[in-house]
Protein backbone atom coordinates (compact mmCIF):
# COMPACT_ATOMS: atom_id res chain seq x y z
CA UNK A 1 0.00 0.00 0.00
CA UNK A 2 1.26 3.46 -0.85
CA UNK A 3 0.91 6.64 1.11
CA UNK A 4 0.17 10.29 0.59
CA UNK A 5 2.79 12.44 2.30
CA UNK A 6 1.78 16.00 3.18
CA UNK A 7 4.56 18.52 3.70
CA UNK A 8 4.21 21.98 5.20
CA UNK A 9 6.27 24.84 3.83
CA UNK A 10 6.38 28.56 4.46
CA UNK A 11 3.75 29.16 1.79
CA UNK A 12 1.34 26.31 2.53
CA UNK A 13 1.05 22.57 2.03
CA UNK A 14 2.00 20.18 -0.76
CA UNK A 15 1.77 16.41 -1.13
CA UNK A 16 3.21 13.47 -2.96
CA UNK A 17 1.93 9.94 -3.49
CA UNK A 18 4.55 7.31 -2.76
CA UNK A 19 4.38 3.68 -3.87
CA UNK A 20 5.03 0.84 -1.47
CA UNK A 21 8.73 0.95 -2.40
CA UNK A 22 8.96 4.62 -1.34
CA UNK A 23 9.23 6.03 -4.86
CA UNK A 24 7.25 9.21 -5.57
CA UNK A 25 4.77 8.38 -8.33
CA UNK A 26 2.79 11.64 -8.38
CA UNK A 27 2.80 15.05 -6.74
CA UNK A 28 0.22 17.73 -6.20
CA UNK A 29 -0.02 20.30 -8.95
CA UNK A 30 0.06 23.30 -6.61
CA UNK A 31 0.64 24.53 -3.07
CA UNK A 32 -2.47 24.59 -0.89
CA UNK A 33 -3.20 27.30 1.67
CA UNK A 34 -4.33 25.01 4.48
CA UNK A 35 -4.34 21.40 5.60
CA UNK A 36 -8.05 21.00 4.90
CA UNK A 37 -7.56 22.00 1.24
CA UNK A 38 -4.68 19.59 0.64
CA UNK A 39 -6.67 16.74 2.21
CA UNK A 40 -9.63 17.61 -0.02
CA UNK A 41 -7.33 17.41 -3.08
CA UNK A 42 -6.12 13.98 -1.94
CA UNK A 43 -9.74 12.87 -1.56
CA UNK A 44 -10.39 14.03 -5.13
CA UNK A 45 -7.47 11.90 -6.33
CA UNK A 46 -8.61 8.79 -4.46
CA UNK A 47 -12.04 9.21 -6.04
CA UNK A 48 -10.84 9.97 -9.58
CA UNK A 49 -7.71 7.91 -10.20
CA UNK A 50 -8.90 4.29 -10.02
CA UNK A 51 -11.45 4.68 -12.84
CA UNK A 52 -9.91 7.58 -14.76
CA UNK A 53 -9.69 7.23 -18.53
CA UNK A 54 -6.33 7.30 -20.33
CA UNK A 55 -5.76 9.97 -22.98
CA UNK A 56 -2.48 9.24 -24.77
CA UNK A 57 -1.57 12.57 -26.32
CA UNK A 58 1.66 11.05 -27.69
CA UNK A 59 -0.33 8.92 -30.14
CA UNK A 60 -1.12 10.38 -33.54
CA UNK A 61 -4.83 11.16 -33.84
CA UNK A 62 -5.47 10.35 -30.17
CA UNK A 63 -9.04 10.26 -28.89
CA UNK A 64 -9.94 12.99 -26.41
CA UNK A 65 -11.38 11.47 -23.24
CA UNK A 66 -13.81 12.96 -20.75
CA UNK A 67 -12.45 13.81 -17.31
CA UNK A 68 -11.51 12.40 -14.91
CA UNK A 69 -8.57 11.25 -16.98
CA UNK A 70 -4.85 10.70 -17.10
CA UNK A 71 -3.23 12.71 -19.88
CA UNK A 72 0.03 11.22 -21.14
CA UNK A 73 2.13 13.74 -23.05
CA UNK A 74 5.67 14.63 -24.12
CA UNK A 75 7.22 17.65 -22.39
CA UNK A 76 9.60 20.22 -23.90
CA UNK A 77 12.63 18.15 -22.85
CA UNK A 78 11.28 15.13 -24.76
CA UNK A 79 10.32 13.16 -21.65
CA UNK A 80 6.95 11.46 -21.22
CA UNK A 81 4.79 12.64 -18.32
CA UNK A 82 1.25 12.25 -17.06
CA UNK A 83 -1.17 14.52 -15.28
CA UNK A 84 -4.38 13.47 -13.59
CA UNK A 85 -7.33 15.72 -14.28
CA UNK A 86 -10.43 15.70 -12.11
CA UNK A 87 -14.06 15.78 -13.14
CA UNK A 88 -13.87 19.59 -13.36
CA UNK A 89 -10.88 19.25 -15.76
CA UNK A 90 -8.52 20.78 -13.16
CA UNK A 91 -5.10 19.20 -12.67
CA UNK A 92 -5.00 17.12 -9.48
CA UNK A 93 -1.57 15.50 -9.74
CA UNK A 94 1.47 15.38 -12.00
CA UNK A 95 4.31 12.96 -12.60
CA UNK A 96 8.04 13.21 -13.01
CA UNK A 97 9.49 12.95 -16.51
CA UNK A 98 10.09 9.45 -17.84
CA UNK A 99 12.62 8.53 -20.53
CA UNK A 100 10.32 5.77 -21.80
CA UNK A 101 6.59 5.86 -22.43
CA UNK A 102 6.01 2.38 -20.98
CA UNK A 103 7.56 3.56 -17.70
CA UNK A 104 5.12 6.48 -17.67
CA UNK A 105 2.19 4.14 -18.30
CA UNK A 106 3.41 1.98 -15.40
CA UNK A 107 3.33 5.17 -13.29
CA UNK A 108 -0.30 5.74 -14.26
CA UNK A 109 -1.18 2.20 -13.21
CA UNK A 110 0.71 2.65 -9.95
CA UNK A 111 -1.29 5.80 -9.16
CA UNK A 112 -4.53 3.95 -9.94
CA UNK A 113 -3.52 1.11 -7.62
CA UNK A 114 -1.93 3.09 -4.79
CA UNK A 115 -4.30 6.03 -4.53
CA UNK A 116 -7.39 4.05 -3.60
CA UNK A 117 -6.40 2.93 -0.11
CA UNK A 118 -3.25 4.85 0.74
CA UNK A 119 -2.83 6.29 4.20
CA UNK A 120 -2.26 10.02 4.64
CA UNK A 121 0.72 11.09 6.72
CA UNK A 122 1.92 14.53 7.64
CA UNK A 123 5.68 14.78 7.24
CA UNK A 124 7.80 16.22 10.01
CA UNK A 125 10.55 17.15 7.51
Amino acid sequence: MGKFVIKASGSGYSFSLKATNGQVIASGSKVYNDLESVKAAIADITAAAPGAALEDQTAEGFAVQAAPKFEVYTDKAGETRFRLKGADDGILAVSEGYARKDSCLNGVESVRKNSADSEIVESEE
